[in-house]
């Protein structure tokens, strides 16, 4: 009967220990014949083989460490390879925006403040100017407009109505890029796909 380490072709770990336990002896089995003893070897692996003896490989060795990147503050495992704990929580420093959206309304007075709109569109805040309040005031409608227009001039950015009716009026921030060959606004053309 063969052992379990003899099917698996290992050696036996107490086939030394005779003379502590005895195993019945049996019969060597006939050597099976294998397949590569009938093929001769490539030609090549004669000549490789020939000028280099292989020597065999340390059971030890351990391939190549990769490098540990530049600038690298986390921990580093047994290998020496750099380990990315991905259950360490490190939130980033929060940093404020420094660009935003401005909503700007005429006040009980019916004025808008044109000289702050000015210095918020230079730090590169967009805003939009609602004009829809001065509903039945046509002239004082116009008389924004025409400041909001001014001072889009001082400042160098353009002024982009929002509607059909020049009531909803959008100055970009400084930087800011607006698409003005596409002129598709709302959701309109998104609910007809």
């Amino acid at each position: 009967m063969v052992s379990l380490w003899q099917f698996f072709g290992l050696p036996d770990p107490e086939a030394g220990q005779g003379s502590q336990r005895s195993k019945p002896v049996l019969a060597a089995p006939a050597e099976p014949v294998s397949i590569q003893q009938h093929i001769a070897p490539p030609p090549e692996a004669k000549l490789i083989s020939a000028e280099a003896p292989k020597s065999p490989e340390p059971v030890g060795v351990k391939p190549p460490r990769k490098l540990v990147p530049l600038g690298w503050q986390g921990p580093v495992t047994a290998d020496g390879e750099p380990f990315h704990d991905l259950g360490a929580l490190h939130q980033p420093t929060p940093t404020r925006p420094n660009r935003a959206l401005r909503y700007v309304a005429p006040d009980s007075m019916n004025r808008i403040p044109t000289r702050e709109i000015g210095t918020r569109v230079l730090q590169g805040d967009t805003v939009i100017v609602d004009l829809r309040p001065l509903v039945h005031m046509d002239t004082h409608q116009t008389v924004c407009r025409r400041e909001l227009k001014q001072l889009s001039d001082e400042v160098g950015v353009g002024v982009f109505a929002l509607d059909a009716e020049d009531k909803l009026l959008l100055l970009p921030g400084n930087d800011v890029v607006v698409d003005v060959y596409s002129h598709e606004l709302g959701l309109g053309n998104l609910l007809s796909l």
